[in-house]
């Protein structure tokens, strides 16, 4: 058998177009398993992911079966609720973890507040050195991520991307972007893909819109490099969340829902009806993953009524 030898440029090439063509055309089927895990195998047409960190101090095995009991089949993972440096995570733990999400019957998504709690990181920083830190700690979340079975990671961190004193936003750009771009051979070998998530202004001043993520994906130009939308942050823009969805749905590959009040889907005024509407009419096949920052009606209510809300909402017929 001829075996194939791809230099870092050939591969990269070869990586970003497999990408492309599954994304642009609703997906080969290697291409949606890297990007999107399972198949769905039930009869609706989105598959529903919650953040872990809406449990609290549950232990795993609890909180995972509640979100079974629930009706997700995902969970999305805050590296901080099992220690705040995934380095320091050991390989026995990772795989306690991940049995016990494939024991209740869960897809270990991925991981989001990449950068959350941890020192010494920062993906703007005029200090080339940091950035190198950062990409190096990027490239250990990725292992992390695969190591659980995931693969998406959505990089939010406000505080550790916020511009620093007298910084435009045009070099933060292009110090993002290298950052970035080091990160991606790590990223590539281990099948996880970064997905930049633009956020409301109230919480950074560094990409906060769509707009903002679509650019620094363009300029890091990798497969493992792509767009996450979140309904709170795209609430706070002039264009319509459904515009935003259709006028980047070749980009995105992963979805938070959660209304402007920071609880969930259905908690508040937005309406999620046209929103459902239109991820299904860009053919969207990644999670809709329900994330929390208000707890206070409880980790069992949040997850039972976002979830239902959200079914009732992708149900609705013309």
């Amino acid at each position: 058998m001829m075996k194939h030898h791809f230099t870092p440029q050939t591969r990269r090439d070869f990586l970003k177009n497999t990408m492309a063509l599954g994304l642009a055309a609703g997906g080969a089927d290697l291409t949606m398993k890297a990007a999107y895990g399972a198949p769905n195998k039930d009869q609706s047409r989105f598959k529903y992911s919650i953040c872990n960190e809406t449990f609290g101090d549950w232990p795993f095995e609890k909180a995972f079966a509640m979100i079974a009991e629930c009706g997700y089949r995902g969970v999305e993972i805050a590296p901080y609720t099992i220690n705040e440096y995934v380095t320091k995570i050991p390989a026995g733990r990772r795989a306690e973890v991940r049995r016990l999400a494939e024991r209740n019957g869960l897809h270990v998504v991925g991981l989001h507040w990449l950068l959350a709690k941890t020192k010494g990181f920062h993906l703007t920083t005029a200090d080339a050195d940091m950035r190198r830190r950062t990409a190096g700690y990027l490239g250990e979340l990725a292992r992390f991520c695969a190591d659980l079975g995931g693969r998406i990671m959505v990089l939010g961190s406000p505080v550790q991307r916020n511009l620093e004193p007298g910084m435009s936003l045009e070099q933060a750009m292009q110090n993002a972007a290298e950052t970035l771009r080091l990160a991606m051979p790590a990223c590539e070998k281990a099948g996880a893909i970064i997905a930049l998530e633009p956020l409301a202004p109230v919480d950074t001043n560094f990409m906060t819109t769509a707009a903002e993520g679509a650019k620094l994906v363009g300029l890091v130009d990798s497969p493992c490099c792509r767009l996450h939308l979140d309904c709170r942050a795209m609430a706070t823009e002039s264009i319509p969340i459904p515009e935003l969805l259709h006028r980047y749905r070749k980009l995105l590959v992963h979805f938070h829902a959660n209304d402007p009040n920071r609880q969930g889907p259905g908690f508040g005024k937005l309406d999620f009806v046209p929103i459902m509407k239109a991820l299904a009419g860009i053919n969207y096949r990644g999670w809709v993953s329900v994330e929390v920052f208000d707890y206070s009606p409880g980790p069992e209510r949040l997850a039972r009524e976002s979830i239902g809300y959200l079914r009732k909402c992708a149900a609705e017929r013309p």
